[in-house]
């Protein structure tokens, strides 16, 4: 699933050549996705300029002259941008019309989402019970050692919890733990201020690091320019099970936890 690093890298990619321009239709060739496009999205978006790109979490909001375009690219989509012309391959559903250019999402497993928000995207229910950004200012040492106070969940599980800071995906998490030197099963609620302040630190230094590499190609993503992410070179843990540990030379551990495949060093990382 695209995660905060490959959602704003399609954000960015999205932004430079599109902000600005007036949506002169839209190409539905699939409705159905996790939730139906909205039937009358071409009329809605007809002569409206696109105004903003931003992202909250993992999905993207474009903002119009009357409303929101919320968009999330599910488990194995993207979004583009290509020219009008381009024939659609088969998992290509929607198209924003720019004129000579197109936003296209593809989704092969069509668990994405187009969404219109009239007014502020923002006031969309999506956003309600989200934490905060990872990246932002709500995000520190001091918030983190009072929001896992009392948890016994494995800190792997919490920080992969939207509603405690969002974005931080089951590949981010993992990396993150091990820069921080913080085994994934250790309860939440036994963190105390110093390894929460170190573990603030590594889920922004490797979430940096991921954006500035373009996010994780692993299967379908490819950024707002059509390019692949290069991030799994870096990975220190995530998918290297019985590899050595680029540190220590021990051999990664594999264990499922939460139903999602979780990555340590046993040496680098101990309870």
């Amino acid at each position: 699933m695209p995660e905060l690093p490959e959602v704003e890298t399609t954000c960015r990619g999205i932004r430079e050549p599109l902000l600005g321009s007036r949506a002169t239709g839209v190409v539905v060739r699939n409705h159905r996705l996790r939730q139906p496009v909205p039937p009358d999205l071409g009329a809605l978006l007809a002569g409206q300029t696109l105004c903003e790109v931003r992202r909250r979490a993992k999905y993207l909001l474009l903002d119009f002259d009357t409303g929101c375009l919320i968009v999330h690219m599910g488990m194995s989509g993207s979004l583009r941008v290509v020219a009008t012309e381009d024939a659609p391959l088969p998992h290509d559903h929607v198209d924003i019309v720019f004129g000579p250019r197109s936003l296209r999402l593809r989704d092969p497993r069509r668990f994405g989402m187009m969404l219109w928000q009239a007014g502020e995207g923002l006031n969309h229910p999506a956003f309600a019970s989200l934490g905060p950004e990872p990246l932002g200012e709500g995000f520190d040492s001091e918030y983190l050692y009072s929001a896992t106070r009392g948890l016994r969940a494995p800190i792997k599980v919490v920080l992969m919890d939207a509603r405690r800071v969002v974005g931080v995906g089951n590949i981010y998490a993992s990396e993150s733990l091990f820069r921080a030197r913080i085994h994934p099963l250790v309860p939440a609620g036994s963190l105390g201020k110093v390894r929460c302040a170190r573990l603030v630190a590594a889920v922004r230094e490797t979430l940096e690091n991921a954006i500035a590499a373009g996010g994780s190609t692993l299967r379908d993503f490819v950024g707002g320019d059509g390019r692949p992410g290069y991030f799994q070179q870096q990975y220190y843990v995530y998918s290297r099970a019985g590899l050595d540990c680029r540190v220590c030379g021990k051999p990664v551990r594999r264990e499922l936890l939460a139903q999602r495949a979780t990555y340590w060093c046993p040496h680098c990382q101990r309870r």
